[in-house]
């Protein structure tokens, strides 16, 4: 089984009244040490590594702003978290580090460069969450009056990791010689150019950047649409899932083992981690407790505001039967198809399911949690698990200390690190 963290460079994760407990750290967001502490933490409980979930501006869909977001403590990123993770790099040794960017805005050159140079610092342990975007506020921001396509999204963005990954092999290992007596630096014949060319973007190159130890990035992903499947069955070695049950979990699992199969890609190329959150308990009563507490906190003004975003409709003016008219080419299908879901497996009306939220949350004793959990894995329904914070960093330090140990006494979880780099201890040995 496989663990990443889900994290904001901001208060709220997936749980938008959490960050209001009394127990969660909210004046550290800009201070270096909250994130040296939970690199430190994760890596101590053999987490794989985290991630950075990131928005390219602040959400304003919901009543035409931002002043919920703001006012009531959105997911909102403070810091780019291309700045954090060297922070998180510098005090650890085995932790994946990873970042969001999208391939919608940024040149191929500058990704593979910013990204590539992480990488060297960190001796292979960066992912790079390939995202195309989904909202024209971000457009907006990079001088774009509004997002292309969908299809024509996924387009640039298999030409934008064609021209990266030929950007990272345009150099050989061992290019440097470093022989003071003879002169010789580097040898220039272990490096080459990229001449890529593509319909939508070229690149010439070489980077100046030496090839890292896991040679690249390992590649996330999180579309759900059938364009964004098929993205993930050619580049994914990690999918960030988030469908709602087991059946669904399922269903998705085996479409995308499918695809890649079809590519010629092996099941283990790729792990498919679904969305989690847990909250745990000395005993199943307290568990509930604490996440009754947890929902008393949500605020249902931002709750409809965090479902307005995902979906890229206002839903405090477009009902259901408007969203898929109002959405145009923003959105994430995964957000409707989640909503779609819940309403399902639950029974609740489209109103209510938004502004419930579609996290999947586990309540019990950290033995119940494993349980269901060993259940999800041993089903073939996810090879692991996203895990998204309520209380923060002490949701965390909990899974760390708790719920890991029992993860391991059944032995479907690591106790130690197998790899030197993020692609070996999440994919297997090294590629040649």
């Amino acid at each position: 089984m496989h663990l990443l963290a889900y994290l904001k460079t901001g208060p709220t994760g997936m749980h938008v009244g959490a960050w209001r407990h009394p127990a969660s750290r909210i004046d550290d967001i800009l201070e270096p040490s909250r994130y040296e502490h939970i690199a430190r933490v994760l890596e101590a409980g053999r987490f794989d590594g985290c991630f950075f979930a990131d928005l390219f501006g602040l959400y304003d869909i919901h009543k035409g702003g931002f002043d919920t977001y703001i006012e009531r403590g959105g997911q909102i990123s403070f810091l780019d978290p291309m700045v954090v993770l060297p922070l998180m790099a510098r005090v650890t040794e085995h932790l994946g580090l990873g970042a969001t960017l999208s391939t919608s805005f940024h040149a191929a050159y500058h990704l593979a460069r910013v990204l590539g140079s992480l990488d060297v610092l960190s001796k292979g342990r960066v992912a790079w969450n390939v995202v195309t975007s989904a909202t024209d506020l971000e457009a907006q921001n990079f001088g774009i009056g509004a997002l292309p396509p969908k299809e024509l999204r996924y387009d640039i963005a298999d030409e934008v990791l064609e021209a990266c990954c030929a950007l990272w092999d345009c150099w050989d290992d061992e290019v440097f010689v470093l022989d003071k007596a003879s002169g010789i630096f580097g040898d220039p014949r272990r490096i080459r150019y990229a001449n890529y060319v593509g319909k939508h973007l070229r690149t010439r190159g070489p980077l100046s950047i030496p090839r890292s130890p896991q040679g690249r990035p390992v590649i996330m992903q999180a579309g759900a649409s059938d364009r964004g499947r098929d993205f993930a069955a050619r580049w994914a070695e990690a999918i960030f899932a988030a469908q709602h049950g087991q059946a669904a979990m399922k269903q998705f699992y085996d479409d995308v083992k499918t695809r890649m199969a079809t590519r010629g890609r092996a099941p283990e190329e790729c792990q498919i981690l679904q969305q989690l959150t847990v909250v745990l308990g000395e005993t199943e009563s307290i568990a509930r407790e604490k996440a009754d507490y947890l929902d008393s906190l949500v605020d249902p003004e931002l709750a409809l505001a965090a479902s307005s975003s995902g979906l890229a409709v206002d839903l405090a003016k477009v009902g259901e039967a408007g969203v898929a008219g109002a959405r145009g080419n923003q959105g994430m299908d995964g957000t409707q198809q989640r909503i779609e879901q819940l309403m399902q497996n639950e029974g609740l009306t489209f109103d209510q399911a938004v502004r419930r939220g579609t996290r999947f949350t586990l309540v019990g004793t950290p033995a119940m949690v494993a349980d269901r959990m060993h259940a999800l894995f041993a089903a073939e329904a996810c090879d692991g698990f996203v895990v998204a914070p309520t209380v923060f960093p002490g949701t965390f330090e909990e899974i760390a200390t708790a719920l890991v140990p029992e993860l391991q006494k059944r032995g479907i979880f690591r106790k130690e690190y197998s790899g030197r780099t993020l692609r070996e201890n999440l994919c297997g040995p090294a590629r040649s």
